[in-house]
């Protein structure tokens, strides 16, 4: 099959999502690919191109990984599925009682669903129902940062506070309180990235003591807020958070769906803070990028709230068809073992560092605004004045260029607005990141001509 025939066919049938697809028709072209290999991903004229966004952040050891390929083998001889209401399988138990053991002290029980979104539909579900249980029904609203992003199903939207995605939908959505970012993008000159943040962290504190009463949970994307253009701030801002959430009494949600497993330096970015979050939602690198399958870890607390006779109704009537499917868990279970039997994220540190010598050399560049990194995701946001940091407009769409002059050098970099980032597959070489590294400084110099 030539790589236009695939194209054409699924141009008459294929909604893609996140595009607009009369540019599929002209400047943008799809682009097919036939089979994938370690970072490599090639279309069906041999063309290869390195996998640098990890194929939207999901994979984490490689396409068709041998470990990962024979773990399904093994678990679709033995049990495909089963309904997870009334029954259990040992895939299912394995996974629980490793994320138990390898997440923050005191999160010891799981609930499975489908997706990140899901994931976090179920973790405000839950926040809410456990204060209705406690005789509690008023604490209704929720708390999002400014520029974060949850999801896209409609609770998770709401929480979200990136306008591409929300504003069309807004008569749609519940109403959230907002509180600013400590993102570190926009700290004063001189000022450092912690302090950043603890000015920042003022303003929650007020909002938390004025509405707590009505206040179920916060919700953060911890260290990373990444469609919200990878932008990124200290930990300190959610050692601050935790202490004031339980001066409150409001639950602390973490969304580390696309920030958890080694994606910030540490197996999960709450370390990096000292805290246990109420609800941890994970997803992305559970399943290493192969299979759709998201985890709700929460408390003992969260949970004995729902523990009752059947005649209370407090039971979470909550599921999804394929809750905690066992070959998702099997690749779930393949996946902690690479990171406990390869030393991953000690490998990681060093492939960080390749990537941040990569880009050093763009810190002067004039239209740089920010380089910024935590662990294996790095950032390079390109702005019209550096002094100012004034962005470039949105309609110029200057990040595809970038996007369009990989594709040219065996790379797939898609950048998110005027910011491009590297989140590759933890098997990536120095050699190959060196090569993006170089790939993005020609894209961007291509980018910023007027």
């Amino acid at each position: 099959m030539r790589n236009a025939d695939l194209v054409a066919r699924g141009l008459k049938s294929v909604w893609h999502p996140c595009t607009q697809m009369k540019d599929h028709e002209g400047t943008l072209p799809l682009v097919p690919i036939k089979r994938g290999e370690g970072v490599w991903l090639e279309d069906f004229e041999g063309n290869r191109f390195i996998d640098a966004v990890s194929s939207w952040w999901v994979n984490l050891f490689g396409h068709a990984n041998p470990r990962i390929n024979a773990a399904i083998q093994e678990q679709i001889g033995q049990l495909e599925h089963v309904i997870l209401a009334g029954f259990t399988h040992e895939p299912v138990v394995n996974l629980s009682e490793r994320l138990i053991e390898a997440t923050p002290e005191g999160l010891n029980k799981c609930f499975y669903a489908d997706n990140g979104s899901s994931a976090i539909e179920a973790a405000l579900k839950m926040s809410f129902h456990y204060w209705k249980n406690h005789g509690k029904p008023g604490k209704k609203n929720f708390v999002n940062l400014s520029n974060s992003y949850h999801g896209e199903t409609l609770g998770a939207l709401a929480l979200g506070d990136v306008s591409l995605y929300k504003d069309t939908y807004q008569p749609l959505l519940m109403e959230v309180l907002t509180a600013p970012s400590p993102d570190a993008f926009n700290k004063e000159p001189g000022e450092t990235d912690e302090d950043y943040a603890l000015r920042q962290f003022e303003a929650m504190e007020t909002l938390l003591a004025e509405k707590h009463d009505e206040i179920c949970a916060v919700v953060v994307e911890p260290l990373i807020q990444c469609a919200g253009g990878m932008r990124m701030h200290h930990p300190i801002y959610h050692t601050r958070l935790r202490e004031a959430c339980d001066r409150y009494g409001v639950h602390l949600i973490a969304d580390e769906i696309a920030v958890g497993f080694g994606r910030t330096g540490t197996l999960f970015a709450c370390e990096q803070s000292g805290i246990t979050p109420d609800f941890m939602c994970l997803s992305k690198g559970l399943t290493a990028g192969y299979l759709p399958l998201s985890v709700v870890l929460t408390t003992d607390d969260v949970y004995n709230a729902f523990y009752d006779d059947y005649e209370t109704l407090k039971a979470f009537l909550h599921s999804h068809s394929y809750t905690g499917n066992p070959i998702g868990c099997a690749v779930a279970l393949a996946t902690l073992d690479i990171f406990r039997d390869d030393n991953v994220i000690e490998s990681n540190r060093r492939l960080s560092t390749c990537m941040a010598e990569s880009v050093a050399h763009l810190a002067d560049h004039p239209n740089v605004g920010d380089i910024r990194q935590h662990g294996m995701t790095l950032a390079v946001e390109m702005v019209k004045d550096k002094a100012s940091k004034t962005p470039f407009p949105w309609q110029e769409r200057r990040g595809i260029r970038v996007y369009q002059h990989s594709l040219t050098r065996q790379a797939l970099l898609r950048p998110l607005g005027n910011v491009v980032y590297f989140m590759p597959p933890y098997v990536i070489t120095e050699e190959q990141i060196r090569h993006l590294g170089q790939v993005a400084t020609e894209g961007i110099e291509i980018a910023v001509r007027d």
